[in-house]
C-alpha cells in the first residue's frame, strides 16, 4: 500500500541515514548497503595535485566513518575546473585507487562553487 505520509517534506525514511547534515546537505547519505558522498572539494587555491589528495582523503575519512573504504567504490564523479588538468588529477586517482578496484568512473569540465576550485568528487560505495 501507497503511504503518501513517508514522502512528505518533512518527514524522513527510516531506512536512509543522514550524517553532518545541514539544511542544504548531507556529507554522508546511508541507504541499505549503499553510501552516498556528497562532492568532496581540496583546499581553495592549492594546486590540482594537492585539491586532488584533499579530494580524497576526505573521501577516505568519511567512507570510513559510513563503514566502508576505497576499495568498495562503486562510481565516482569528479569535476574539473579545467580539463587541461586531467593529467594532473589522473596522476593522483591513479596512485590511490586499489589495484582492481577502479570505480565505475565519469569525468568533466564544469565552473565550480568558487573559482579557486579545481577539483570536486563525488562518490557512492558500497558498505563493506
Amino acid at each position: 500500500m501507497w503511504q503518501w505520509s513517508r514522502f512528505r517534506k518533512g518527514v524522513e525514511m527510516s531506512d536512509i541515514e543522514r550524517k553532518h547534515t545541514t539544511q542544504r546537505m548531507s556529507q554522508i547519505v546511508i541507504h541499505g548497503d549503499t553510501i552516498y558522498l556528497a562532492g568532496q572539494v581540496g583546499t581553495a587555491g592549492a594546486s590540482v595535485t594537492q585539491q586532488t589528495r584533499d579530494c580524497l582523503a576526505k573521501v577516505d575519512t568519511l567512507l570510513a566513518e559510513a563503514g566502508s573504504d576505497s576499495s568498495r567504490i562503486l562510481q565516482a564523479v569528479i569535476w574539473l575546473a579545467d580539463m587541461a588538468d586531467f593529467a594532473e588529477m589522473n596522476g593522483v586517482w591513479d596512485a590511490w585507487v586499489p589495484e582492481g578496484g577502479a570505480p565505475a568512473r565519469a569525468c568533466g569540465e564544469a565552473r565550480l562553487a568558487r573559482p579557486d576550485l579545481a577539483v570536486e568528487i563525488i562518490v557512492t560505495a558500497a558498505k563493506a
